[in-house]
């Protein structure tokens, strides 16, 4: 299992990331950060939205492909909760709804439409029974370097204490970034959620960072604490 803050130091631009997992005393742990390189990008805030996660476009003209930076990355339905990186998020939440799963819906989607980056689209869900969490991830990406195939891959972990599962969009890169590859890391889950987050936030590179989020959830009764940090209020 790899020390979190060690890890993310080790990466210089991750792009968005989510890690989802449970703390050793059994609380569940998500946390969603957003990097950038543009100004663009850099000129968001997260804002929360009753129990839900919302971004924030800060700056006055607005941004070319909207769609792409400025959406919902957490929604919560019952039970669930969806993180993504994009307007996924809204195509998840929507098929639950009807009684479809995190796959069928996915299914309908595939990487986002920037080449020649092609930024894989990441997802996870968690779902509640009896007041047991397991945990879904998912990375859809481009197959090939023209972006003409879309590669879709989902991973299941049931819940261990102590246990958490990150994934991230980028693996490095200069003009063109290197999409993430291999399994999402096995990464540990702290107790306490300010040294969590303090993990995470101090890991991020400093230069490129730009908000995070981190929620601590009572799996019995779905009650939460959870911290916000927007690098640039």
């Amino acid at each position: 299992m790899n020390e979190l803050y060690p890890l993310l130091r080790t990466q210089q631009y991750s792009g968005r990331g989510i890690i989802l997992g449970m703390t050793p005393g059994g609380r569940i742990a998500i946390a969603y950060f957003i990097m950038g390189r543009s100004a663009s990008s850099r000129a968001r805030r997260f804002v929360r939205m009753g129990d839900d996660l919302a971004i924030k476009y800060t700056a006055d003209k607005d941004p070319e492909h909207a769609e792409l930076i400025v959406y919902s990355p957490l929604r919560v339905l019952g039970n669930r909760i969806i993180v993504t990186n994009g307007d996924q998020t809204e195509t998840v939440y929507d098929a639950l709804v009807l009684g479809g799963t995190f796959e069928s819906a996915l299914a309908t989607r595939c990487f986002e439409p920037d080449p020649p980056h092609f930024t894989a689209r990441i997802s996870g869900l968690v779902t509640v029974e009896d007041g047991v969490p397991s945990f879904e991830l998912s990375v859809l990406k481009a197959g090939d370097s023209a972006g003409s195939v879309c590669s879709r891959y989902f991973y299941r972990y049931e819940a261990q204490p102590g246990v958490a599962h990150y994934i991230h969009t980028y693996m490095g890169g200069t003009e063109v970034l290197k999409t993430f590859s291999g399994e999402p890391w096995e990464v540990e889950a702290v107790e306490d959620i300010d040294e969590f987050t303090d993990k995470v936030w101090n890991g991020i590179n400093e230069d490129n960072k730009v908000a995070l989020y981190v929620r601590f959830v009572d799996p019995v009764t779905m009650e939460y604490t959870d911290r916000l940090i927007n690098k640039n209020e």
